[in-house]
């Protein structure tokens, strides 16, 4: 099941948030919830689901085994490793052992058989998820949570369970305790939920369509201005397809009383590679830089050190997002650019517009890598990207394909909505109304942007409704 779902939109959620609304205690409203994350993920993993029960349940002990005493240092060490063991050791059965016995085939030629291990849906988020909370206790920065239960709503809540964002324990650890369902907090959540909606299903789906056509393609075919649509064109699928998640998980949340921290920033406004992951994926930058970059020595140790240091970090957060050698090679791409920007200050200082387009052109490049197949397909459209000059009818055909004025029209507004609309038209509304008086001016800006959600909440239905599924990108990792 999938936020961008009928099934989801008039069935499942509409039930829920019912019950849980009129639930009468926070023990009955977290069962209900529980209950429902639990079906939301069986509806599509029907056998995963006790896999993710089973991390629940086994870091809750591993929890329990850390917190509430005066423990032996060098055991609670030992708990801390079996844990961290545990964890990724389960994540890389399910994720890499494919990935590790076709590196070993590739240069042994050993022919050892690969196993068709199907990945669990989330796991990667799930399990960073579980294992920050028992480093947390360990380093006394949260109290153990003796209820299972609670540990369980914590790990399995079904707007972050699949795609994120990765949520911290001590982030809801009170609302888990204690909510209250605010009329003042359901309205703007709602409309959260249909602003990710709508850049989901309108734009990155849109995108989606193109990128997907170009790269099926020969690179051979490609010239310079198709593989560029192509790259573009999978550059917004990916923010808007990931961005719209992780709006909807928010505004979900905040309508059942829970605040999940932001996770983009308009990551396109950036000038540096160092700024545009303080704005990409924040609760996965946060989480490598608590738990494998500060405890590496962070920047404390010289900038050699320090380059080196976020090397692994990108290394690991190429790695983390799938078993293929192109997501580590994307990973890598940015920690070289990071590092190079460590040793050569002057790039930060470069003008507005040439700083931006420089992020830019290593932002675009670096997703070609990160949805090709092969590293030989994505050399092959990079190469293309800067010396396909070769302007055969069949590639101006296949670009003219491409370009339907829906294409068009969603393309400008991807370009508009990855700058800081929203922050624009807020500072607008204050202007408007900072003396106080314009109360009926505040009024009809607060009503018209409902009323272009409900437009947008029945343009994506009527899209939904005959079109073709179309999963979020991060629900293979």
């Amino acid at each position: 099941m999938t936020f961008s779902s009928l099934v989801f939109l008039c069935i499942f959620f509409p039930i829920v948030f019912c019950l849980h609304l009129i639930a009468p205690s926070i023990k009955i409203k977290n069962g209900l919830l529980i209950i429902a994350s639990l079906f939301f993920y069986a509806f599509g993993e029907p056998v995963y689901v006790l896999l993710m029960i089973f991390s629940a349940f086994f870091n809750y002990l591993c929890a329990l085994m850390l917190g509430g005493g005066k423990e032996d240092s060098s055991r609670k060490k030992l708990v801390l490793a079996i844990a961290v063991i545990i964890n990724i050791g389960l994540l890389c059965v399910f994720k890499y052992t494919g990935l590790f016995l076709n590196t070993i085939n590739d240069i042994t030629h050993l022919g050892i058989p690969v196993p068709e291990i199907a990945l669990p849906i989330g796991i990667s988020f799930f399990t960073f998820q579980a294992l920050s909370y028992v480093i947390d206790v360990y380093r006394e920065q949260v109290p153990v949570q003796k209820s299972f239960p609670k540990v369980l709503l914590y790990i399995s809540f079904f707007p972050q369970l699949i795609a994120g964002p990765i949520v911290k324990y001590r982030d809801i650890e009170e609302e888990i305790e204690s909510r209250e369902i605010k009329v003042e907090e359901v309205a703007p959540g709602l409309r959260r939920f249909i602003i990710g909606l709508g850049k989901k299903v309108l734009i990155a789906n849109a995108m989606a369509v193109v990128a997907d056509n170009i790269f099926s393609q020969d690179t051979s075919s490609l010239n310079i201005v198709v593989a560029w649509t192509g790259a573009v064109a999978y550059a917004m699928q990916i923010y808007f397809d990931f961005s719209g998640y992780s709006d909807m998980a928010i505004g979900l949340g905040r309508m059942f009383g829970f605040h999940f921290r932001e996770n983009f920033d308009h990551p396109y406004i950036s000038r540096n590679v160092k700024e545009f992951w303080r704005r990409w994926h924040i609760s996965l930058s946060s989480w490598f830089k608590d738990y494998v970059y500060i405890p590496l020595g962070g920047n404390k140790k010289g900038s050699l050190r320090t380059g080196i240091n976020k090397l692994i970090v990108f290394f690991l957060t190429g790695l983390w997002h799938g078993a293929n050698w192109t997501f580590v090679v994307w990973g890598l791409f940015h920690g070289f650019f990071s590092f190079l920007e460590e040793f050569i200050p002057h790039i930060k200082k470069l003008p507005r517009v040439i700083s931006h387009i420089y992020l830019m052109v290593v932002v675009i490049v670096g997703f070609v890598i990160f949805r090709a197949d092969t590293m030989s397909q994505a050399l092959g459209v990079i190469g293309k990207m800067f010396t396909g000059f070769s302007f055969t009818n069949e590639s101006m055909s296949l670009e003219l394909q491409q370009l339907t004025p829906y294409f068009i029209v969603m393309l400008i507004a991807a370009v508009l909505a990855s700058g800081p609309i929203q922050e624009i038209g807020a500072a607008l509304k204050k202007k408007i109304t900072s003396d106080g008086t314009n109360i009926k001016s505040e009024l009809v800006l607060e009503v018209a942007s409902y009323m272009i959600c409900i437009l947008i909440l029945v343009w994506c239905v009527l899209r939904l409704s005959g079109g073709s599924y179309n999963p979020f990108i991060y629900f293979r990792f």
